[in-house]
């Protein structure tokens, strides 16, 4: 008995309990594990058109107006034909017609504009008058019989009367019906119909079909979408007009599917494709750097990439619970966030202050936020992922780190990776004269970047983004045929804007619009396109008769249901913003004064891309300062040794300055993203600057070791987006690239230029010292 019970007594003290920091520990990581993997799981892209206009803004207000009233930016199909009307004739009519009948069938489809349906509303229109006429006649007739009857006159008499009757009708309205059907009766079958009213007497569409038949050889359809959809609503919206065009069975010789939608879908599919790709050759890339360069022992050199990649799935995971769309920047932000968030891990391996490292990542952080200063959604959302993500990142690193020592036999000599380094050799000082010298060339080279930089060319526009894509090729495409790649609008506004008065307007608003400016304005539909029948002064009732005589199809695309919009649309060759931002100044200050109680506006896509080109350009130079000012100031409240700040502030000024210089020097444009080349070059220049600063006070080569591992590790990772086949990206990924390779360079110049004070160290043993952190500042 004793035997046995000293027997279960050893297994009672074999199988303990775990302890309570042992469960801590696995309930946190169950926590943290369901917080990513939930988070992640309702993660989604959106790269809509909205993601490049400026929110809150009066230009995108009226944009979304004019969408809510009339539909958004058309999925444009364009159907071309070997001959001249062949797409109207008589074996493609009903093709053509059972084609946009499903079109505008579709889910999220506010409305279908297509040749075919046009024609088939104005034949049952005029089917509609003719029988209205017949009626009319008919009565007529009867009531002059039935008035001579009642007048005391024979059968015969009466008959007489009504045929004289059935006379007076016909000379008044038979020249009419017969000038207005040359071609017989008005049916989609008829192939003479379609002809006589689409196409002028030199064969040419008439100005009111040019926005559905641009061509004698082509037509095109355009579905506009319900305004507000999504990205993943318009994917599914592309896709299936896709599908419905290559089912229905049109004779065309050539089919383009394109328009805003199109290329912003292909946007987005081209982002998710890269996603993995990028990210995963970035983390090969930086991996390869923390474990080929003996910067520590092996037991630590994967925790930078381990804490980095856990920033970035938190990051992504947090916005994913707050159910906030990722936009375009999600591409830049992990492989930006990858080199940044890596460097803090190496820098507590160098036994950098606790206070040090919490001060490059404040300031990191800052100088990050400073893009949710930018007008466009996507670049603040980058700011965003950025800055949390720093903050994220070193707390990861930290926790991860701690957890790699626990694991240790021996924290503080495990996996000894070198020797100390030895002492420097004792090398002379640079003279005062030759550091001033140096100094005084990089800030004039800084400068003259900052001077360049209110006149450098900028290209925010999606196409700039798409670039590269085969969607922006069937852009050109549909836009030499068409004759322009987007529609400025002018609208009209009031309680009621189908009246003579507004149609007047309307007139003459269209007349100077293109008295001034019909070189560069292409009418798409306008009130007067769709009213040209109407005088110069028609009534109140020839205007409702008339617009009771169109079908609802075709006044809808002029005049909001509730009739307290009008819309003149007018198509432009150009998105370059600058011709933009020029032709609504001119167009805005040509629109005639509305009459009184009535409101006007210039919108239209191509002005908001107009609106967010100004905003970008008109703060361009703050945008820049902004993030070195955010920094430096961090950094400043943060150490006790201010001067440390100022070579911060400075190193950060002289690398913006030089990359912008480089960017001129080069022919690059400025992009959204490079616009604010200061936010992005400060967070690292700044951190550079303090921990070089930092290593020189010490002596200690091997912190120095760490900047250039950090700087090696980011270019790595930056120049990774340069596989991107998105132009604005790959540029992005090598010009950032350049920017920490010259952020490098500065904050060596001004350390080198204006030297801190020594202070002596303890010697380093090992590569790994111990996390014993005084205050080294």
């Amino acid at each position: 008995m004793g035997s046995a019970a000293r027997a279960a007594g050893g297994l009672r003290a074999r199988v303990r309990r775990p302890g309570r920091r042992t469960v801590l520990a696995a309930g946190a990581l169950l926590l943290v594990a369901a917080f990513l993997l939930g988070g992640l799981a309702q993660v989604r892209l959106e790269t809509s058109m909205d993601s490049f206009l400026p929110a809150r803004d009066e230009a995108v207000r009226d944009l979304q107006e004019v969408g809510a009233a009339f539909g958004g930016e058309p999925v444009v199909v364009l159907l071309e034909g070997d001959e001249p009307g062949r797409l109207l004739g008589e074996g493609n009519a009903g093709p053509l017609m059972g084609l946009e009948g499903e079109l505008a069938q579709l889910p999220d489809v506010a409305v279908t504009y297509g040749p075919a349906t046009l024609l088939n509303q104005v034949a049952g229109r005029m089917q509609d008058l003719l029988a209205e006429l017949s009626g009319r006649r008919d009565s007529l007739a009867e009531h002059a019989e039935q008035q001579a009857l009642e007048d005391g006159a024979s059968q015969e008499e009466a008959a007489r009367a009504g045929q004289r009757a059935v006379e007076q009708f016909s000379a008044r309205y038979g020249g009419l019906v017969v000038d207005a059907m040359p071609a017989g009766l008005p049916t989609l079958n008829n192939p003479d119909f379609a002809d006589r009213v689409v196409f002028d007497d030199a064969g040419e569409p008439r100005e009111q079909w040019r926005f559905v038949v641009p061509t004698p050889e082509s037509v095109a359809l355009l579905v506009r979408p319900r305004d507000g959809l999504d990205e993943a609503a318009t994917q599914r919206l592309v896709q299936r007009v896709r599908g419905a065009v290559d089912e229905a069975g049109v004779d065309a010789a050539e089919v383009t599917v394109s328009g805003v939608p199109a290329v912003a879908s292909a946007l987005g599919t081209q982002v998710r494709s890269e996603i993995p790709l990028l990210g995963g050759v970035a983390v090969l890339l930086v991996t390869g750097c923390f474990l080929l360069v003996p910067w520590t022992s092996w037991r630590y050199r994967a925790l930078p990439v381990a804490s980095a990649l856990l920033a970035i799935g938190l990051t992504l995971a947090a916005f994913g619970w707050a159910q906030r769309p990722l936009s375009l920047g999600v591409l830049a932000f992990l492989t930006v966030l990858l080199g940044t968030a890596a460097y803090y891990p190496t820098y507590l391996a160098q036994r950098v202050s606790a206070r040090t490292v919490a001060a490059v990542v404040a300031a990191t952080s800052a100088s990050f936020a400073t893009l949710l200063l930018s007008p466009l959604p996507f670049v603040r959302d980058l700011g965003l992922m950025l800055s949390v993500g720093v903050l994220v990142s070193a707390a990861a690193g930290l926790v991860l780190r701690r957890v790699a020592r626990a694991g240790a036999r021996d924290p503080a000599t495990d996996g000894a990776a070198a020797p100390a380094d030895p002492a420097p050799p004792a090398r002379r000082a640079p003279s005062v004269p030759a550091r001033a010298g140096a100094l005084a060339g990089a800030i004039a080279v800084a400068a003259a970047g900052w001077l360049a930089l209110p006149g450098m060319e900028l290209d925010s526009s999606m196409e700039r983004f798409a670039e590269g894509l085969p969607a922006l090729e069937d852009a050109d495409t549909v836009a030499s045929v068409l004759g322009s790649r987007g529609e400025v609008a002018v609208t009209l506004t009031g309680d009621e804007v189908r009246t003579p008065e507004t149609l007047d307007w309307s007139r003459q608003a269209q007349n100077a619009l293109l008295a001034a400016h019909g070189d560069r304005l292409t009418p798409v539909v306008t009130p007067p396109m769709v009213l040209p029948f109407l005088g110069a002064d028609p009534t109140a009732e020839e205007v409702s008769a008339a617009l009771r005589l169109l079908p609802p199809y075709l006044t809808g695309a002029v005049f909001r249901g509730d009739g307290g919009m009008a819309l003149l649309s007018f198509g432009v060759d150009t998105l370059d913003a600058g011709e933009l931002r020029e032709l609504r100044d001119e167009l805005t200050g040509l629109v005639p004064d509305p009459p009184e109680g009535y409101e006007t506006a210039v919108t239209g896509l191509p002005v908001a891309i107009a609106r967010a080109h100004e905003l970008l350009s008109d703060n361009r130079l703050w945008s820049n300062l902004a993030g070195i000012a955010a920094a430096s100031l961090v950094v400043a409240i943060a150490l006790r040794r201010r001067v440390d700040a100022l070579r911060a502030a400075l190193a950060a000024g002289i690398a913006t300055g030089a990359g912008l210089l480089a960017q001129q020097l080069a022919g690059i444009a400025l992009s959204p993203l490079t616009v604010a080349l200061g936010a992005l070059t400060a967070a690292v220049g700044c951190e550079f600057a303090v921990l070089l600063s930092e290593a020189s006070r010490r002596g200690d080569p091997a912190l120095r070791r760490s900047v250039l591992l950090a700087t090696a590790t980011s270019m790595a990772g930056y120049a990774v987006l340069a596989l991107s086949d998105l132009a604005a990206i790959a540029e992005f990924g090598l010009v950032l690239a350049g920017a920490v390779a010259l952020s490098l360079a500065a904050a060596a110049c001004v350390t080198w230029a204006c030297p801190p004070h020594e202070t002596p160290s303890a010697p380093r043993h090992t590569a790994v010292a111990t996390e014993t952190v005084g205050a080294s500042t």
